[in-house]
């Protein structure tokens, strides 16, 4: 993938991030689509071919049921988007688990716990 200097390209990824975003939360119908869906990041390569689009799933049923039916809801979000963004070609959407939003928590509990185990000295 080349590197992506041109500003325009931040904007397209912005622009698709929205779109997406608002696809997610409104258009699609799938029972197994649960939960608090964000769309964290959006990479469209530069040949528009593809755009991986990072999801964070808080609150659902079960995480792999809800990207699994966000995947299978692919080639929809695709025709959306191909309707409301105006590219040259439309790319294919690929799906990705975000899981930053975990990772910090478990960080920030683990900084927790050692924070505990450290006493302060006399003078603090």
């Amino acid at each position: 993938m080349a590197k992506k200097t041109n500003p325009r390209w931040g904007r397209v990824d912005e622009e698709m991030k929205k779109e997406i975003s608002y696809i997610i939360s409104n258009e699609i119908k799938d029972p197994n689509v649960t939960g608090l869906i964000s769309v964290t990041k959006v990479h469209v390569t530069t040949d528009l071919k593809y755009a991986k689009v990072y999801v964070s799933i808080l609150n659902a049923k079960n995480t792999k049921e809800t990207l699994a039916g966000l995947k299978k809801s692919a080639g929809f979000v695709r025709s959306e988007v191909a309707k409301r963004v105006n590219l040259r070609t439309t790319p294919e959407i690929i799906f990705e688990l975000d899981d930053s939003m975990e990772y910090g928590a478990r960080i920030d509990s683990i900084l927790k716990e050692v924070m505990k185990d450290i006493k302060p000295e006399k003078g603090e």
